[in-house]
């Protein structure tokens, strides 16, 4: 097997790389050296290397170079903010399924990570890849992006195993980009959009807590008959 390393001189981001591997049939020596039999057939595998950018340089590959926005974060975080003209295809899904186990851990996921910090309880979308081959051309130039980095990666590299050759994602997710990088839709800022539950309200909480026990502390420092007579209806004992 031959692996041939070439330099790419069409459109993808600076640092791709093409592998080209010819697999032959039998081979055969001449007083030249090695040659090809004629009914070798010999096939090329195209495998283009994913690169990572920031967000200027996201925001000048859809700008200049005719990329589009492939959002594979799920459902929520979709409407909760997402570049304008945007595709959507989720590498996770909500896991709806009934079966016993996922019952168990569908409840246990939505009384901490689903009531803290609003995470949706998901699986694997098995049909990520036939669904972005349905929408796009394995010419197509796609940048893809997730909130935190991880699964926008994982999912470049499984569209870079069925052939797509112009692939970019953004190191560290959308979480990482300023303020009007991209024209977005949605109620959060785009690299907020991650941010959902009760995390989102921590600190209005530790206000009003705050404010409730200042006030409790001022009602029996300046009135304390008074607060000993609340506290003893209440049924508290100072």
């Amino acid at each position: 097997m031959a692996v041939l390393g070439l330099s790419t001189a069409f459109s993808p981001p600076r640092g791709s790389w093409i592998a080209v591997r010819l697999r032959h049939g039998a081979t055969g020596r001449s007083s030249g050296g090695l040659s090809l039999r004629r009914s070798a057939a010999a096939a090329v595998a195209v495998r283009a290397e994913v690169s990572f950018v920031d967000g200027d340089e996201a925001k000048r590959l859809v700008a200049e170079e005719g990329y589009t926005v492939l959002d594979v974060r799920d459902r929520r975080q979709y409407e909760r903010a997402h570049v304008r003209a945007s595709a959507h295809v989720p590498l996770y899904i909500e896991n709806e399924d009934n079966d016993i186990g996922t019952i168990i851990k569908r409840q246990a996921h939505n009384n901490f990570a689903g009531l803290f910090y609003g995470l949706s309880f998901t699986k694997l979308n098995r049909d990520f890849t036939k669904t972005v081959r349905s929408k796009f051309s394995p010419e197509s130039k796609l940048l893809v992006v997730c909130q935190e980095g991880l699964r926008s990666t994982a999912a470049a590299d499984a569209l870079e195993r069925e052939g797509f050759q112009n692939l970019a994602c953004i190191t560290s997710g959308l979480q990482t980009l300023k303020p009007g990088t991209f024209e977005t839709i949605g109620k959060a800022e785009l690299q907020n959009a991650g941010k959902a539950g009760l995390v989102t309200i921590q600190g209005k909480i530790s206000i009003v807590l705050g404010t409730i026990l200042i006030t409790l502390l001022l009602l029996i420092t300046v009135f304390p008959d008074q607060a000993e007579q609340i506290f003893e209806s209440a049924g508290i004992k100072l």
